[in-house]
């Protein structure tokens, strides 16, 4: 019998054998100052493209006073143990329902973290013998969630309706055979490439199917829509959402989730994900300071104007200079290069010592081998010189990219 540990020890994974270079630069980075579009890396100041606080809350004034009189009142700990128990107040019904009202869903239930969410509201969802169908370029939250299900799964290529469709049909046959439904999951806004998941050509395939959707929209609730509630009303599609998901951590600058949805599905949620029910309450400062931040989203849509207008003249000007950032239709602003990861660590490198630019590294295995991803996230935070400034930058980091100037460096990663 081999030592549990022995594997561990030996593979530490595609990214974990890169540790001993890339930890507290490339990985674990350490930025500090106030949230906003410039803080402080290594010493010195950056222009900040790797923070998703895309409406500009996280330092706002309004914001900062909110959760300074929460924390004053009730301090971190109030309510103490989980909701069922004794960690339920006036105020969690109250955000949830400000909530509901603003995704146009009758009811919803407070989570206390995404990820861990939406892991356990598909598991509470489907039994063994319901199929889940899903996109496979989904978030991680969703792919584990999946691989928790103890029934049957299928994946399709991502974005890609005819894939969809097929999965579809190989879905509603085991769902036959084991008596069981479907369970359809997208992202609103797929948050390493930018693109909306395809919710109106999914949703025109329901009463076809027969299934229920699940639309995890992390990155698109605050910033897309005519009022900011998300890819569904972007999309024109939010009434056929059956489960909807949104998370503090992005536009809301803060730390919980909530799903919303028919109040019958959203109240078996709440008795039924393991996740909540044995988890401390999400607490008060956090509940307050989410109130306070959904009411500036809903009465100061100059924020998303803001926003808006730093992703255009980002994604424009890269366009304009040759870049390619793929099929974004959202705030996300990925842009492809070609290369290893020893060359994206040197080129990173560069861009942060020199060029004073900090943005997101994405390699393998989230992207295919061979390719380098740099993902932006505008703000409303930002301004023109930060985006001049980056494009500048990134014009020169390509050319050396080209010349294979990083290549050199980056022998020094591995030898």
């Amino acid at each position: 019998m081999k030592d549990l540990f022995e594997r561990i020890i030996k593979d530490k994974g595609p990214l974990g054998k890169w540790a001993e270079q890339a930890e507290g630069y490339y990985v674990f980075p350490k930025l500090e100052g106030s949230i906003s579009n410039r803080m402080r890396f290594n010493g010195q100041e950056v222009i900040t493209w790797s923070i998703n606080d895309y409406l500009g809350l996280a330092n706002h004034p309004e914001v900062i006073k909110a959760d300074a009189e929460a924390a004053k009142e009730y301090g971190m700990a109030y309510p103490m143990g989980a909701r069922m128990m004794s960690g339920h107040t006036e105020y969690h019904e109250q955000l949830e329902r400000e909530c509901a009202e603003f995704v146009s869903k009758e009811a919803a239930y407070l989570v206390n973290f995404g990820y861990q969410g939406m892991v356990s509201a598909i598991d509470a969802l489907v039994t063994k013998n319901d199929v889940v169908v899903y996109d496979m370029d989904s978030h991680a939250c969703i792919i584990d969630g999946a691989r928790l299900h103890q029934g049957k799964r299928f994946t399709f290529r991502h974005n890609d309706m005819e894939s969809f469709e097929k999965n579809l049909i190989r879905a509603a046959k085991k769902a036959e055979e084991s008596n069981g439904g479907i369970l359809v999951i997208s992202e609103g806004v797929f948050g390493m490439r930018g693109e909306q998941g395809k919710l109106k050509e999914i949703v025109a395939l329901k009463e076809k199917y027969n299934f229920r959707l699940l639309v995890d929209d992390a990155h698109g609730f605050g910033t897309l829509g005519a009022t900011g509630a998300g890819a569904g009303e972007e999309q024109g599609v939010q009434d056929s959402i059956d489960v909807y998901f949104a998370t503090f951590a992005k536009s809301m600058a803060g730390i919980g989730a909530f799903f919303a949805g028919n109040k019958d599905v959203i109240k078996y949620l709440q008795y039924n994900m393991r996740s909540q029910m044995f988890a401390k309450s999400l607490p008060m400062t956090m509940v307050k300071g989410a109130l306070k931040r959904l009411d500036m989203i809903r009465t100061m849509p100059e924020l998303r104007t803001k926003l808006w207008e730093n992703v255009n003249a980002l994604q424009n000007g890269l366009v304009e200079k040759g870049f390619n950032i793929g099929k974004t239709n959202t705030c996300v602003t990925p842009v492809f290069l070609e290369g290893d990861i020893p060359e994206a660590m040197a080129m990173v490198h560069d861009l942060r010592e020199n060029y004073r630019i900090f943005c997101s590294i994405v390699v393998y295995p989230v992207i295919p081998k061979g390719m380098i991803l740099l993902r932006l996230i505008p703000t409303s935070a930002h301004n023109l010189d930060d985006v001049s400034e980056t494009i500048e930058a990134f014009s020169s980091i390509r050319e050396k990219l080209t010349k294979g100037v990083y290549k050199k460096i980056a022998a020094s990663f591995v030898s």
